[in-house]
């Protein structure tokens, strides 16, 4: 079986679903899929590059920036037609959202090959983000035809499959397949260099600096709780405002910004290693862009008891089972997450059990073998309509 994926950007790339298309491309070739992926280089990059990373063959097409989100790279779509005639691919998986996983919907030679729809996330039409909501109105004639032609689609939890609006129409094949993050090997708890700024519960948040993360509901409730730090790892747009706010409300001493670092095999066993050191993970977003929230997944998988934002229609709830797992929160409420972080400070115990029973939730839905093996089923029933079409349409 051979397979495109079609993506926004790639490892090192920082991102979520950066990392799980990666990851779960990575875990095709490993089960003898030929994987082939698609993605636009860095922005500000003006060169294609393409090379093997865990048996796949990759392809970045330079990218000169990005408006609104949507990197600007005029090859892609001759990169695209180009890797379909010399691979002769079975499948195509477009992970969306991805402006330029529109491109097969002008080329009849791929209108041929079966599509999967990899749903990763809505685009938030009530998003604070006014540009957002001004430019989904020319984005959504386009998902909308993508979805339609698609032979299936993959939503990512069962919240998001029943709360999206874009999938509405097309919930009679959608199939929900959960994300899954692998193992680390065991070189992962190497010393980290990374310091907790002060004694007390440990308390780890990952992500991009920005608005949707709710990083400075976070800072406002590391402000309202005692005995506690944080280590903040990310960049993002919001970087000097929320240093700003750690000076506004007097925890600059008790807040490290350690910055982004890059999801690189290093920088992954790196990130790990962190994991390992915190005694808390926290996940605090304050809207649906948050569609899942990859990193409450390697909190887990670390045994860190988790607390996240119980935001209505995202997989967060999927995820987080509210008081086996983890703690969830009320969405932007500061002092409700002061509450569950001053909570976990005080009770070992219950931090123990949660992480214990976050683990065993890995192990038993959010493993990367789970997540490929739930993939290629697909796969398989695909093609398997696909041939019995053919099958079944008289010859001209």
């Amino acid at each position: 079986m051979r397979v495109l994926h079609v993506g926004k950007f790639f490892p090192p790339h920082p991102g979520g679903i950066e990392s799980v298309s990666a990851d779960l491309c990575a875990g095709l070739a490993a089960r003898g899929i030929e994987t082939t992926m698609l993605a636009h280089a860095d922005p500000g990059t003006a060169r294609t590059s393409r090379t093997t990373v865990d048996g796949v063959d990759v392809t970045q097409a330079a990218c000169f920036g990005r408006a609104m989100y949507a990197p600007v790279s005029p090859t892609f779509p001759f990169h695209l037609k180009r890797l379909v005639a010399e691979h002769r691919p079975d499948l195509l998986h477009l992970h969306v959202p991805n402006t330029s996983a529109f491109w097969p919907l002008l080329f009849p030679s791929l209108r041929r090959i079966p599509w999967i729809v990899h749903w990763h996330a809505d685009i938030p039409r009530d998003s604070r983000h006014a540009g957002l909501r001004l430019g989904y109105g020319v984005y959504r004639p386009w998902e909308q035809a993508l979805l339609r032609r698609a032979s299936a689609i993959i939503a990512t939890s069962p919240d998001y499959h029943d709360s999206s609006e874009a999938l509405a129409p097309h919930r009679g094949k959608t199939h929900v397949i959960p994300l899954g993050v692998g193992e680390i090997g065991s070189d992962a708890h190497n010393d980290t260099n990374i310091q907790w700024p002060s004694d007390g519960l440990r308390i780890l948040a990952v992500g991009r600096l920005s608005y949707f993360k709710g990083f400075d509901v976070l800072l406002r409730a590391i402000a309202a709780t005692s005995g506690c730090s944080l280590v903040l790892i990310g960049g993002g747009e919001c970087d000097a405002a929320l240093r700003a706010l750690a000076r506004e409300l007097g925890i600059e001493s008790r807040v490290n910004f350690a910055g982004r670092i890059d999801m690189d095999s290093a920088g992954r066993r790196r990130l790990a290693s962190i994991y390992a050191a915190a005694d808390v993970f926290c996940l605090p977003s304050i809207e649906r862009a948050e569609s899942f929230g990859i990193v409450l997944l390697e909190a887990m998988r670390a045994g860190l008891p988790t607390v996240a934002s119980a935001i209505p229609g995202s997989g967060i709830n999927h995820v987080v089972r509210d008081g086996e797992t983890g703690l969830m929160t009320s969405p932007g409420d500061a002092a409700n997450l002061a509450s569950a972080l001053a909570r976990l400070r005080d009770d070992g115990a219950l931090r123990q059990r949660l992480g214990r029973a976050g683990r065993q939730r890995w192990q038993e839905e959010f493993t990367l073998q789970t997540n490929v093996a739930r993939t290629m089923a697909l796969y398989e029933s695909v093609l398997g309509k696909a041939a019995g079409r053919a099958a079944a349409t008289p010859a001209t």
